[in-house]
């Protein structure tokens, strides 16, 4: 007769969220893990099979919580300063302490190498194409740009992006404020 289950999934994931956001997937050790969701080894690997699959699980908790931001984004009715309102939005999204907490999905693509995990490796390419998506969407509104200038641009502000999530982690407010205010001038 199977065990039941002596904890609640999405609980246990977004505590295993949040440690991958403070420590990494790399320094994310299954003991790590562990401790922090409250459950012990057996029943990670019976739930989710592996620190992969926790890891892939928490990805989606994170985008579910992001969707909040992102759905005010998709409703943004003023281009570019849609987008830039979704930066700093972000940046409150982030906060633990005076710091953010980064992103999540720009913290692990800063840590993983070449020889990492194809199926993680793709979960951050499609989340990230996603987003530039969204802001190819947001800067359509403006009739004047070509596809390409657009294309471009959304390029250009999906490593901005990037560029925020790691720099909430050690700059204050002011420095923030003035990389955004920098990034939208020509945008």
């Amino acid at each position: 007769m199977p065990r039941t289950k002596q904890y609640n999934e999405p609980e246990v994931i977004e505590k295993a969220m949040n440690l991958f956001w403070r420590n990494g997937y790399e320094t994310t050790s299954m003991q790590m893990l562990e401790k922090e969701m409250g459950i012990n080894k057996f029943s990670i690997y019976s739930s989710f099979g592996s620190k992969k699959g926790v890891f892939l699980e928490s990805l989606k908790c994170y985008k579910q919580k992001l969707n909040r931001l992102l759905n005010k984004l998709k409703t943004a009715e003023n281009g570019a300063l849609g987008i830039k309102q979704y930066f700093y939005d972000f940046i409150d999204f982030t906060k633990e302490t005076e710091y953010g907490k980064g992103c999540l999905v720009t913290n692990t693509a800063n840590e993983i190498g070449e020889d990492a995990d194809e199926q993680i490796k793709a979960s951050l390419i499609a989340f990230t194409e996603e987003v530039k998506q969204l802001f190819i969407k947001i800067l359509k509104q403006d009739t004047t740009k070509d596809i390409a200038t657009i294309e471009q641009q959304a390029d250009f502000l999906i490593i901005s992006m990037f560029g925020l999530s790691s720099a909430t982690r050690i700059f204050n407010k002011k420095q923030l404020d003035n990389y955004i205010e920098n990034i939208f001038k020509n945008t």
